[in-house]
């Protein structure tokens, strides 16, 4: 099965940018305009409301566990292209200019449907490293670099290469919040990314 058709569903899947549909629904704005400017829940938290980032999160997880389990039931077999292009998707969708979120809430519905036990393993990895550092980006970067290893550790080393990919995807999406970090200038939780620098890249 030519590897075209998973990658194009996933990455049409991965598109939908449900942050900033949600938000302009909900009479937030236009979502671009907030915080760090990215499409994901993180800064769908930054306008103030919390249902419609919770239902970002879901959605956006949502999108990749559909693409998943669209490739195994139409193209077993290309799973892991579908992952990956629905990530790309996420991160650069066609209908914004190619500027997307970071990928992270989408990363772990593909995990999720993936490799379930991997995700559970990843989500408490993802909490621990929230509690400790208060830091949304730090949490997220953990998890997903975790991931490839506790995939390898629960034997599931058939779609250690897709998590890599993955995972380096999301890491060059939190670009921004590495230099901020470096310069100790990234915000904790409670603290708006705009709230005394403005906007954020």
């Amino acid at each position: 099965m030519d590897a075209a058709y998973p990658i194009i569903v996933g990455y049409l899947l991965g598109s939908i940018p449900f942050g900033l549909i949600l938000t302009r629904l909900g009479g937030a704005g236009d979502l671009r305009t907030v915080g760090s400017g990215s499409i994901g829940a993180t800064n769908v938290l930054r306008t103030g409301r919390k249902g419609l980032a919770a239902a970002t999160v879901l959605l956006d997880a949502g999108k990749g566990i559909v693409a998943v389990l669209v490739a195994a039931h139409w193209f077993p077999g290309w799973e892991g292209f579908a992952a990956v292009a629905a990530i790309i998707g996420h991160c650069f969708p066609i209908w914004l200019g190619f500027k997307g979120g970071k990928g992270f809430a989408t990363a772990a519905g593909v995990c999720l449907a993936l490799a379930l036990p991997v995700m559970l393993v990843c989500a408490l990895i993802w909490a621990a490293a929230l509690a400790a550092s208060r830091i949304s980006s730090v949490a997220s970067m953990t998890a997903v670099l975790a991931a490839p290893v506790v995939a390898w550790l629960f034997g599931f080393e058939s779609i250690v290469p897709v998590l890599l990919a993955v995972a380096a995807i999301v890491i060059v999406q939190h670009r921004a919040n590495i230099a901020r970090l470096r310069a100790g200038t990234e915000p904790r939780l409670g603290e708006g990314a705009g709230s005394s620098a403005g906007r954020k890249p």
